[in-house]
């Protein structure tokens, strides 16, 4: 079991009152952490110390901060297995979390890259002997909130970007994956970023609309970013707006997939079953609805079935599971009645979507129409539906059809053809001939639309996370009319 207490001004302390939760494995119901639950103070003293770091933190040179980030960088791949270990909060798959640990010191080598990147411009001002400037500075303290499905790489994007930028952060840890937010916390601790610079809180599941609302009343926090699903989203937007805070929000997805008629269908099919069901579908990019042309759709679900009745769930370690849990039982629970749902209305289960506790093996479905939830509702899980239309303006028509705008990937051999078809979907993020799930530390990632505002990832941050300001600098005398 590990424990896990709060990470504030560098030091690791409990709660303030001693409370503290359990997280339990989905699987097994063996407790994984124990952990420290805030208290409202907490997370004052939290934002306290991240406001005191920040000066030193702002102040420094950009390739010192660049060498603090690299070295934080090196020593998260060389923690992989302390990560690895706490995939037991989750019930994922250990590849996965090697995964996380691979992407997220990317991005945190992409940040430190970016160190140097910040660059305002001279503006010409029309006033005689006025020397005038758009100068990008830090803001000050920056709240991010991060989810628990990929919980090293979003708590990883969430405060790479903003420290590049000089800012200092607060880290609210997801109640789901405690141990692997304040690991993060304590590798950029020991990497030497400095006391404050990055603070970590936790807390009880039924404590986080009361921790959530209090830090981002804090007047110190000048910038909010969250990952997570877009009814908690919608809820953080508010608590922002009210306190005049931006916040960068990147929210739930119901991604399409598009196969044209002249699709390469085998290519087509890996890139469906890898974006549909890795990591049990419980990735925001994840592929909910297979949009197929009619004169392909019986050939692309025949294939795509053969292959999804192979992806075996089971236990994350046992050594004939492709596909590990899902995040607790009553994710199963959910997810099974918008299947059940579908097929009482007229939808055919072609293979899979049992449910045991939680691990539910991966289901795909035809014949969904839009009178069932499964057409329109986030599924969250290991589901995907198909969806036929004739040509390419129906298939388009079908994938805009949403609340939600991610990430989409259009399938063809005629890349023109694609191109022109990908300007034309709703969405942050196409690819064409990939799969809809993808991530680079570089690229500008975020939604339109239900799935969030504002974009992650390299150059696209530098504009979320500093304050863009105009200072002036008179040469000679100036007239005024009084």
């Amino acid at each position: 079991m590990l424990d896990v207490p709060l990470l504030i001004g560098g030091k690791s302390c409990p709660a303030r009152d001693g409370r503290t939760f359990e997280r339990c494995n989905p699987v097994t119901g063996e407790v994984v952490s124990r952990v420290a639950a805030a208290t409202l103070e907490d997370a004052d003293a939290a934002v306290a110390a991240a406001q005191a770091a920040f000066p030193a933190w702002a102040a420094l040179a950009p390739n010192e901060r660049r060498t603090r980030l690299l070295a934080a960088a090196e020593l998260m791949q060389a923690r992989a297995s302390e990560f690895i270990e706490a995939a037991g909060e989750t019930g994922a798959m250990a590849n996965w979390y090697g995964f996380n640990v691979k992407l997220a010191a990317g991005m945190l080598r992409e940040a430190a890259s970016m160190t140097t990147q910040i660059n305002g411009e001279v503006i010409p001002s029309d006033v005689p002997g006025s020397f005038a400037m758009a100068l990008r500075q830090p803001c000050g303290v920056i709240l991010g909130i991060a989810p628990w499905n990929a919980p090293v790489i979003l708590a990883t994007r969430a405060l790479a970007m903003p420290l590049a930028c000089g800012n200092t952060v607060v880290l609210k840890a997801s109640e789901l994956s405690p141990a692997v937010h304040r690991l993060i916390g304590q590798v950029l601790q020991d990497a030497g970023l400095g006391d404050g610079v990055v603070n970590v809180i936790s807390n009880a599941p039924a404590d986080a609309p009361a921790i959530v609302e209090r830090l981002i009343a804090n007047p110190a926090v000048r910038r909010v970013n969250f990952t997570g699903s877009t009814h908690v989203g919608r809820i953080v937007a508010e608590l922002a707006a009210r306190h005049l805070k931006p916040a960068l929000l990147e929210l739930g997805g119901k991604a399409p997939f598009l196969v044209l008629d002249d699709a390469d269908l085998d290519a087509a099919v890996d890139a469906a079953a890898f974006g549909a069901y890795f990591n049990q579908g419980q990735i925001c990019m994840s592929t909910e609805r297979l949009i197929v042309d009619n004169k392909v759709a019986d050939a692309f679900i025949y294939k795509l079935a053969t292959k999804v009745a192979n992806l075996r769930a089971g236990h994350p370690q046992a050594d004939d599971s492709v596909l590990g849990s899902l995040v607790d039982a009553s994710a199963g629970v959910r997810i099974k009645a918008l299947i059940d749902d579908a097929v009482g209305k007229g939808a055919r289960l072609v293979v899979g979507g049992q449910v045991e506790g939680s691990i539910m093996q991966p289901a795909l479905l035809d014949g969904v129409t839009s009178s069932m939830r499964l057409y329109r509702e986030e599924s969250f899980g290991p589901v995907a539906v198909l969806l036929r239309g004739d040509g390419d303006e129906a298939l388009l028509s079908l994938a805009n059809d949403s609340e939600f705008g991610l990430s989409a990937a259009i399938f063809s051999r005629d890349t023109g053809r694609a191109l022109a078809l990908a300007q034309r979907v709703e969405s942050g993020i196409c690819h064409i001939n990939g799969p809809t799930v993808h991530d680079e530390a570089q690229m500008p990632f975020g939604g339109v639309k239900s799935s969030g505002c504002g974009s992650f990832g390299g150059k696209a941050s530098i504009e979320q996370f500093t304050q863009l300001r105009w200072i002036t600098l008179q040469n000679g005398p100036r007239h005024y009319p009084i």
